[in-house]
């Protein structure tokens, strides 16, 4: 580090060598690496291979002759240029081929693409791969260096894996047991109003947590061959990857043999931890430890609270938390968002016996104009060759050596380009030559 790094402030210094604008000449983490999706009508395969697509490797997706249906998934059926909103995000990165799977000549093909490839991905019905001959069992004898990894809400095996149910996102979501606990609590259990029921989370967290694990998986089974030289079975279950993610509620059935209620914006873990109504929308505050609760009650000028709520025991008990949060939100009812931030965050700095945590309720259009997002590049505006000019997500991470980063956002299923390999394989004669002068088998 040379005397003028020193010098530099910490942001100053990381952001030199951490800007994702300044970092595509970088290597490729997975370059030397090529998979294969053959996820179908499921968004944890396709975040998966996101993931790997995003920090370098070849990503050939491999869909039915009519499409994969994950390409019609979009609010209200609005179309961008024919692709749905939600395949726009993981069609990312990827070349695309369509192959009849279910054709001894589309079967054959996939076998050639496996054997030059180091990973496959696919979330059909546990065996049914493996039935066409064209599962890991099959496709490992030839490639024994093969990272086969198969996505089912119940896994490939147990009671409930030959049950034939297709794996979607909500199912993935209710097996967690995610859903019990995620809504209002019902002031009347035996006639709950609507919104008063167990409630599925706002986007697909089912597919995405099963996508995520996914993607750790198949990395940590790369760094293995790499010693092993040996390639592996992949097991993901979306519902069990959406259950690592409830924290504590498993444990707290075992020690008490109760489940967690729904409770709404409370949280039986800390208090105060929710949103508050404001002046000019919702108010997130958080300041749940007895000392910072000392804190957030000298920002309101509420001794009394705090004396009538000493310790975080006190504060964790439901009835107490409604009366406390109806005590909070008269004085964040009388100020603008703006105004309970730089009161809470005047006290952080000049008091600071404690720390208060404010945070806003952003609308879509207010995120996407967030200055910080946009100097992070967490928002990336690409000039795609066929879909021109869009906004994508980026990635959450960043890194200095060997950044992600977003190529091309996806291609239709049609068309000819070099991101597109449609060659309606298995339909009529396999066009073997033509995959070869391509370069994909």
């Amino acid at each position: 580090m040379s005397h003028h790094d020193k010098e530099m402030s910490w942001g100053d210094w990381i952001k030199e060598l951490d800007d994702p604008a300044k970092n595509r000449h970088k290597p490729e983490a997975l370059d030397h690496i090529t998979v294969l999706d053959c996820s179908v009508a499921n968004m944890a395969g396709s975040f998966a291979t996101s993931v790997l697509g995003e920090l370098g490797a070849e990503v050939i997706r491999v869909e039915p002759p009519e499409g994969d249906p994950a390409r019609t998934y979009t609010p209200w059926g609005y179309m961008h240029m024919e692709t749905g909103l939600g395949y726009l995000n993981e069609g990312r990165n990827k070349f695309h081929v369509t192959l009849n799977l279910e054709k001894p000549e589309g079967r054959e093909i996939l076998r050639k693409l496996a054997k030059r490839s180091d990973v496959l991905v696919e979330t059909c019905l546990p065996g049914l791969m493996d039935e066409w001959g064209i599962g890991y069992r099959q496709l490992s004898v030839e490639n024994p260096g093969l990272i086969y990894c198969a996505l089912y809400t119940y896994g490939q095996f147990g009671p409930k894996a030959g049950c034939g149910k297709a794996d979607v996102d909500v199912v993935n979501q209710v097996y967690s047991g995610v859903s019990s606990v995620t809504g209002e609590p019902p002031e009347d259990p035996d006639n709950p109003k609507a919104s008063e029921v167990p409630t599925k989370q706002g986007n697909w967290m089912g597919w995405y947590a099963g996508g995520a694990w996914a993607a750790v998986s198949i990395m940590a089974a790369l760094h293995y061959r790499t010693k092993s030289q040996k390639g592996q079975f992949i097991d993901v279950s979306s519902g069990e990857a959406l259950g690592r993610c409830i924290n504590y509620g498993l444990t707290y059935y075992q020690d008490r043999q109760e489940t967690i209620p729904r409770v709404g914006n409370y949280d039986v873990g800390v208090f105060p931890y929710t949103y508050f109504k404001c002046k000019d929308g919702y108010a997130f505050l958080s300041g749940f430890s007895d000392i910072n609760w000392k804190a957030l009650c000298t920002i309101l000028n509420r001794p009394d609270l705090r004396e009538q709520f000493p310790t975080i025991f006190d504060r964790l008990d439901i009835a107490n938390m409604k009366v406390m949060y109806k005590e909070i939100e008269k004085w964040t009812l009388t100020h603008t968002y703006d105004e309970i931030y730089d009161a809470v965050m005047d006290y952080n700095k000049n008091i600071g016996e404690g720390i208060v945590v404010p945070g806003r309720i952003s609308a879509p259009m207010e995120t996407f104009k967030a200055e910080n997002w946009w100097a992070r590049q967490s928002f990336e505006a690409i000039n795609d060759p066929y879909y021109k000019e869009m906004v994508v997500a980026n990635q959450a991470w960043k890194m200095t050596e060997s950044p992600p980063r977003i190529k091309w956002i996806c291609r239709p299923v049609g068309g000819d380009n070099e991101h597109v390999y449609n060659l309606k394989l298995g339909l009529g004669a396999v066009q073997l030559e033509e995959m070869k002068a391509k370069g994909i088998i």
